[in-house]
């Protein structure tokens, strides 16, 4: 999928990676990108080749509305999320229910709002933004440990249901990046900035698994020889 006078609709624009996505998206090209967000007005934008959307993905009628908002979207890439930090024996059940309203079911339902919106304008692409714990739990984040596997489980899912609909779909493994949702976490972490352009530059080359940091790369390429090991070395941390 090509970026250059595409448009698309990235979820949770306003701040973070999903910022510096639409961002990235701008300098590959794009004709026009949509800034999703729950208040939108907030992000400020300078380019004129954003419009900002109001969407909240924890509400279905938001999304509901989605195809009459971005009638001509190509490209959607599911980046809005939320963390919540919590062992899985004691973290609340609200905020692991929080973690899939918004983690999980968010990206389902956009796909189904969406899916026959970029066929109909001649195919394109499906970026979920997810995270490398999906391939092994981490407990001090066990809830969105399990909100992002899912998330990977999902995005092979839609794969398949798409395959023969001209739109291509793509898992977006991170490690820690450096936004407000991992400031309390101990670790390097890569900037949004080069994450995005990651992101996209997988995008345009076909890759179904982004590893968008050198930590992702360092993990995704430990899981493949050994996935026990993976999750041994995240059990310690």
């Amino acid at each position: 999928m090509q970026v250059k006078d595409s448009v698309a609709l990235v979820t949770g624009a306003n701040r973070g990676i999903g910022r510096a996505i639409v961002d990235a998206l701008l300098a590959a090209g794009a004709a026009k990108v949509y800034a999703g967000a729950r208040n939108p007005d907030a992000a400020g934008f300078a380019d004129r080749r954003v419009v900002p959307v109001q969407l909240d993905v924890a509400d279905r009628a938001s999304i509901a509305r989605l195809p009459q908002l971005v009638a001509d979207v190509r490209i959607l890439i599911n980046n809005a999320g939320v963390l919540s930090f919590g062992d899985s024996l004691q973290e609340a059940v609200e905020d692991v229910e929080r973690q899939f309203t918004v983690n999980y079911f968010g990206p389902m339902l956009t796909v189904r709002a969406l899916a026959p919106v970029i066929e109909a304008n001649g195919g394109g692409a499906i970026v979920n933004v997810g995270s490398i714990v999906s391939l092994a739990s981490m407990p001090a984040i066990a809830g969105y440990s399990a909100s992002k596997a899912a998330l990977l489980s999902l995005t092979q899912a839609q794969r398949g249901s798409l395959a023969k609909s001209g739109i291509s779909v793509h898992a977006v493994l991170p490690g820690p990046v450096d936004t407000g949702m991992t400031v309390d976490f101990p670790v390097s972490k890569a900037s949004p900035a080069d994450v995005a352009r990651a992101v996209v530059a997988g995008m345009v080359a076909g890759d179904a698994y982004i590893t968008p940091d050198s930590m992702a790369v360092q993990v995704y390429d430990g899981w493949r020889q050994d996935h026990r090991a993976v999750e041994a070395q995240f059990a310690a941390m």
